[in-house]
């Protein structure tokens, strides 16, 4: 059968749609190849929150034609549905799939192996396809998202550990440097019955955690009928299910509810993780206006506050800092920087603003851009200081037991005889001795490693 390769490009939503593209490719018996030169098809799937993730989509393309000329490249994601005609007269590519026809993927790049495609005609299932010069690639990108939600195959624990099951797609916040509304649509959620056959499979398939994500998690529930709300939809998960292991991935700020925060006091550390993403962005009140976001620093610190009063010391917290933001000043990072001290992350996530055309950021940075050189002299200031709380958060388990499951080792790591695992509250480990993938165990960390790394040994 002929093979495909898929290349992710990110956040964890992203790569829980190239995850079910595959699996449906290989429940057609079609083969995945571990590199571009041995697949028949390779499969981009874009991002396009920043100019780098778009230029790294190009650059991809570009070695993956050179290596492969005989392949059929298809791009699909957020770049594909931003920019699609940019991409369709790239060389190499054969066809260009936005997120609003996501859900035809599979079957699109199965019509590819068979030979030349054409534009389908079908108009129930493919509303537009974009007519280009004879030589660009064809287009299924539309505004209305009508084939946007993939619904995955059964997921199992088998390429990934800790699977993400993509309960929630889109977005509707409006936040004046994000693309996502235009190249993901309003926010829409996976039904509930569905969540739930989900979370049942993995479990019978023998998984121990599982991830729920989404563009944005914490409406989920929102545009359904009858309403329904993430807690309950948790709660559920934790009461009516056998699941070894939950995860929640980036939650909003305004999204952690009292209920919410409550799950975390009644499972955290049981079968809930002590793990808690809240996007952050700045700790500036005037520049999370000029964001349009709709928290102020003070919000953000009582949502952590009452985590941290739920949950207890264990819990591992993480944001998503911005840097750069048009008309930024050294005021305002420094509150930022005062900010982020004053708080116990355990991670962050740090990018410089990139202004996304068709956005509000796009106008105000042409009206009030940040110094590039400013810019990187904050952002190393942000990494020193996200050095120190990363090393802080982690030393304060040297000694201590703590539950963790097995992942995927890397071939370098294994012929250490050694053996990669996450903690249950988010801590990479590198432990001793060869465990298999997806075994959940106790381990005793012993000190941290070069890399921050907690250095630990299987509890026996």
């Amino acid at each position: 059968m002929p093979g495909f390769h898929i290349e992710h490009f990110g956040c964890r939503s992203a790569r829980a749609d190239g995850e079910a593209i595959a699996a449906h490719l290989r429940g057609t018996g079609q083969q995945s190849a571990d590199r571009t030169a041995e697949a028949d098809v390779v499969v981009v799937n874009t991002c396009s929150v920043t100019a780098e993730a778009d230029r790294q989509a190009r650059a991809f393309i570009r070695r993956a034609h050179r290596a492969n000329p005989a392949a059929k490249i298809v791009v699909t994601g957020c770049y594909a549905q931003r920019a699609p005609q940019e991409l369709a007269g790239m060389a190499g590519v054969t066809a260009v799939i936005g997120n609003s026809h996501k859900a035809l993927a599979p079957r699109i790049i199965l019509d590819l192996t068979r030979g030349p495609l054409a534009p389908p005609p079908a108009p129930d299932q493919l509303v537009r396809v974009e007519s280009l010069l004879a030589a660009s690639a064809p287009i299924w990108a539309d505004d209305r998202f009508a084939h946007s939600f993939l619904e995955e195959v059964q997921i199992a624990p088998s390429v990934q550990t800790r699977p993400n099951l993509k309960i929630q797609e889109g977005c509707g916040n409006r936040c004046t440097f994000c693309v996502i509304p235009q190249t993901r649509g309003s926010s829409r959620s996976l039904p509930y019955a569905t969540v739930m056959k989900q979370v049942e499979g993995f479990v019978a398939a023998g998984g121990n955690e599982l991830v729920l994500s989404g563009i944005n998690l914490g409406r989920w529930g929102s545009d359904l009928t009858p309403r329904a709300t993430f807690a309950g939809l948790v709660r559920q998960i934790l009461t009516q299910t056998s699941l070894p292991r939950l995860r929640l991935s980036s939650i909003e700020p305004m999204d952690w509810d009292d209920e919410l925060i409550g799950l975390m006091a009644e499972f955290g550390g049981t079968r809930l993780a002590r793990h808690a993403h809240l996007p952050l962005q700045s700790g500036s009140d005037a520049v999370l206006r000029r964001m349009h976001r709709r928290y102020r620093p003070w919000h953000y610190a009582d949502k952590i506050e009452a985590l941290l009063r739920a949950v207890g010391a264990e819990l591992t917290i993480g944001a998503d800092v911005m840097v750069g933001f048009p008309g930024e000043t050294d005021a305002e990072f420094g509150e930022t920087l005062a900010f982020v001290r004053a708080l116990p992350f355990g991670y962050l996530h740090l990018f410089p603003f990139s202004p996304r055309p068709g956005t509000r950021g796009w106008t105000l940075h042409a009206q009030s851009p940040v110094a590039a050189a400013v810019v990187d002299e904050r952002m190393s200031a942000l990494r020193v200081l996200a050095t120190e709380k990363t090393e802080m958060h982690r030393r304060n388990f040297i000694g201590r037991t703590l539950q963790a499951i097995t992942l995927h080792t890397p071939a370098a790591l294994a012929a250490r005889n050694r053996t990669a695992a996450l903690t249950e509250n988010f801590l990479p480990v590198e432990m001793e001795g060869s465990v298999s993938a997806n075994q959940s165990l106790r381990i005793t960390v012993r000190h941290l490693n070069r890399a921050l790394a907690l250095e630990a040994a299987p509890l026996l």
